[in-house]
This record gives structure tokens, C-alpha cells and sequence, in this order.
């Protein structure tokens, strides 16, 4: 319930910067100035929800909270997660044109191929990558496929699992896709098939913590798109070299349009494609 206090809460300047510096320290994630109406807004909201009477006393309860549980319902409020079906799907025909072709050089028959879609937001990356393997590899049965997919944000990943979307996330999809794989939940939205949420592991991770990605090895592809523009320069980097950490060698790196590898680490090297240019880890005894 909201407090009387709670509704006059103010953030002040110092606030500000004191909750920023948290924030990235615990997420990697800075917010500039520009975003300060945003961050005040949110904040004053989780002070009402959680009974504090003040900032003071919401970051003191913030700190020093042994669950965690309080600081996740921030992130989900922090975070934000807007795509669509087949968002610049220039790179998914990429992946199916070409990085592909060149991972399986690397593989037997029958062996694994991971791809790791990160941040998830609700899913529509990567249910857009199981759909565009499903029609557009014509390998897709000779390997074993493996889908995985994190966000920090726990309440997109629940959305994910659920697999409803509205008109807008679906409208890029070609009509027999969304015939086939979709049907219609309500008067408006849609559900997407069951086998499609089964294909894909979902997990919460938090890219700048070493122990959420320690698990993420002998990845062949990741999707990282449109998250590293919430990053500063060190965020950056870290994010990088986790996601170098992860990848088998001669794996590929999807960053989104207006992002670049190349500004942030020396590590990978630069693979200009016929639909996309992309970011290549080394190969044994190849330099980046």
C-alpha cells in the first residue's frame, strides 16, 4: 500500500547519484543523466510498494537485505525490454546462411550446437531464432540444436515461458509462420506453440557477474543486441570477455545495428558477411 510519506517522497540530487552508483555496481547497467526522470519514478514507486517512509530508509532496507529479493523487483522495474518477431532478421539470415556453415565445419553429424540469445526480453529473439532454423536451415536435423536465453529481468523472463504476444510483436512475421507456429489466445493476442517454448532453456543471468555466465562454455553463437548501449565502458569490456569466455573457438558475436565490438575489446575479429557483419573469436593459434 502506498504511505502518505511514501507519496511525497522526493529524490534528491544526491539520491540520485548515491542509487546510481549501486545500481551499476550490482547490474553493470548506468544510467546518464537524460534518464533521471525515469530512475526517480521507478525508485519512488518501489518505496511506496515496500512501506519505506523515505529513500534513506528504502536504501538502508536496499543494502543490507540478505534475499535479494527487493533489489530483483528493481531490476524488473530499472530494465526495459521492447522487440518484436524477426527485429533485424538480416543477422538471423546471416546465421542461416553463413555463420552456420561455418560452425558445422567444425562438428560431426549428430553433435551440438549452442546459440545463446541475450538479454531475452519476452522471447521473441529467441523463438525468432528456433523459427528461422526450424524453416531456413535445411541442416536443422542432422545436429542437436540447443537454444539458450537470459535476461537479468525476471518478469520477462516469466513472459517469455508463457509465450503470449500482442499484434505488434507478431507483425513482422510472414503469415504462414505465424499460422503454423502461433494460435490465437483471446480476441487479439497470441500464443506460441508449445514445442517452441520446450525448445528453449531460459535462465536469469546478470552478464557483468562472473558466477551467472561461469556456466555458459562451448557457445557457437551469441545474440547480444541492444544491450551493451546501457553499459558504460567498463560494463562494456567485461560484458565482452564473458561472452569471449563463452564461445568456442571460432564462435560468432551478434551485436545490435548501432553497436561495436571493435570500440570496446581487440578480442574478436571482424566477419563481414553477405546479409551481416559480425564478431568472430579466434580460432586455435589465429589472432583476433
Amino acid at each position: 500500500m502506498r504511505t502518505a510519506a511514501a507519496s511525497r517522497v522526493q529524490i534528491t540530487d544526491a539520491d540520485f547519484l548515491k542509487f546510481r552508483d549501486f545500481f551499476y555496481r550490482k547490474t553493470g547497467i548506468h544510467f546518464d543523466e537524460n534518464k533521471r526522470y525515469f530512475v526517480d519514478k521507478r525508485l519512488v514507486e518501489r518505496i511506496a510498494a515496500t512501506g519505506a517512509e523515505d529513500f534513506r530508509s528504502y536504501f538502508i532496507g536496499l543494502r543490507f537485505e540478505a534475499g535479494g529479493s527487493e533489489l530483483q523487483h528493481l531490476v524488473n522495474a530499472m530494465t526495459v525490454n521492447e522487440t518484436y518477431f524477426f527485429r533485424e532478421a538480416y543477422q538471423f539470415d546471416c546465421l542461416v546462411n553463413d555463420m552456420l556453415a561455418e560452425v558445422v565445419r567444425r562438428k560431426r553429424p549428430g553433435s551440438r550446437i549452442r546459440i545463446w540469445s541475450i538479454p531475452s526480453s519476452t522471447g521473441e529473439e529467441p523463438y525468432s531464432i528456433a523459427i528461422y532454423l526450424l524453416e531456413r536451415w535445411a541442416q536443422i536435423d542432422d545436429y542437436e540444436v540447443e537454444i539458450l536465453s537470459s535476461d537479468i529481468d525476471t518478469q520477462v523472463l516469466a513472459a517469455a515461458q508463457r509465450g503470449v504476444y500482442s499484434p505488434r510483436s507478431v507483425s513482422q512475421l510472414p503469415r504462414p509462420y505465424l499460422d503454423k507456429y502461433f494460435k490465437r489466445h483471446g480476441e487479439y493476442e497470441w500464443a506460441i506453440s508449445e514445442d517452441l517454448v520446450a525448445a528453449v532453456d531460459f535462465s536469469r543471468v546478470n552478464l557483468s557477474e562472473p558466477a551467472d555466465t561461469r556456466r555458459f562454455r562451448d557457445i557457437d553463437v551469441v545474440f547480444c543486441r541492444n544491450l551493451l548501449i546501457y553499459f558504460d565502458d567498463l560494463s562494456r569490456r567485461v560484458a565482452a570477455e564473458a561472452m569471449y569466455d563463452a564461445l568456442a573457438p571460432g564462435g560468432f558475436v551478434c551485436l545490435g545495428h548501432s553497436e561495436s565490438m571493435s570500440r570496446i575489446t581487440s578480442l574478436f575479429g571482424v566477419r563481414r558477411f553477405k546479409d551481416a557483419m559480425v564478431y568472430q573469436k579466434p580460432l586455435a593459434g589465429d589472432s583476433a
